[in-house]
């Protein structure tokens, strides 16, 4: 069947001066001059540096290493912050009792001890 039908040609819409448009052989329209291609280029700033999940991830370690890291990092976190409240808790033990046992030995303390502490105190 379409060995019957004719050749395709190359027909553009133009638009004619009293508004109107029509269709045109491109062959015999005039030759267009095309404008200078413009290009414009965006230079943005690098991203942030992620060496360490390149290395991870691009070495064969794998996402388990970044699981690893985001698993474990955030319990570090916690256990030194446990770490650091029981040391806390043990040095207020261990001033609450110095002050005890200081307070109970100057109220209990016989007049030698109460005669040498005033004479420490003028010196």
């Amino acid at each position: 069947m379409d060995q019957h039908l004719p050749a395709p040609r190359a027909l553009t819409v133009v638009q004619l001066p009293d508004g109107t448009y029509t269709y045109a052989d491109s062959a015999h329209l005039p030759a267009q001059q095309a404008a200078p291609q413009q290009i414009v280029q965006h230079i943005h700033q690098a991203p942030p540096d992620r060496t360490v999940q390149r290395i991870a991830l691009g070495s064969g370690i794998g996402a388990g290493a970044v699981a690893a890291g985001v698993y474990f990092g955030p319990l570090l976190v916690g256990v030194l912050t446990a770490i650091a409240a029981n040391l806390a808790l043990l040095a207020f033990l261990a001033v609450a009792l110095v002050w005890g046992v200081t307070t109970l030995v100057k109220s209990t303390g016989s007049t030698n001890s109460k005669a040498a502490s005033k004479s420490l105190r003028r010196r």
